[in-house]
């Protein structure tokens, strides 16, 4: 099959959630890019935002991602990692980037408390705003586009499944 599966997506679209299972189902190992930032920083990533705003968390991010170095693997990425071009061009090169789309009113409904998250938004952003700004990145980054709209997650889990199938 592949070499790695690289989910990218808006902050509750499930990457976490769909990587787990497709890595049982693939056989595959399952890399959490912000859990990576975590360890490699010492901090959550609410608190890398606190500290250096939301720029130095992109840059932190994109550094981390840059040199991930894994294969066999299903990396759910954070949100914001299609702000980092290195980062992007690195997981291209050692993967297939899948983007797990959905409609802006689920997101809203399922992210209740977006800042607990770690979500990087910019001051005065609304989740709008950020659904906007990086619906173009992920389509612009993407090899496979999944859209999840009604979908559940075993749905979800085949129809990427599928699209990996077919590449």
């Amino acid at each position: 099959m592949l070499k790695n599966v690289i989910l990218i997506g808006m902050p509750g679209v499930g990457k976490s959630t769909i990587g787990v299972i497709l890595a049982k189902v693939l056989g595959y190992q399952f890399i959490d890019a912000d859990l990576v930032i975590q360890k490699e920083e010492g901090k959550l990533l609410k608190e890398i935002i606190a500290e250096k705003g939301t720029q130095g968390f992109i840059e932190v991010e994109n550094r981390v991602n840059s040199n991930l170095q894994v294969e066999h693997s299903i990396v759910a990425t954070g949100g914001s990692v299609v702000y980092g071009k290195e980062a992007m061009e690195h997981l291209k090169s050692i993967g297939t980037v899948v983007y797990l789309k959905q409609s802006l009113s689920v997101l809203e409904k399922r992210l209740k408390n977006i800042r607990n998250r770690g979500v990087v938004l910019k001051k005065g952003q609304t989740l709008k705003d950020l659904y906007r700004e990086r619906t173009l990145l992920y389509e612009k980054y993407a090899d496979i586009v999944v859209d999840e709209y009604g979908l559940g997650i075993e749905d979800t889990v085949s129809a990427v499944r599928r699209a990996l199938e077919e590449q």
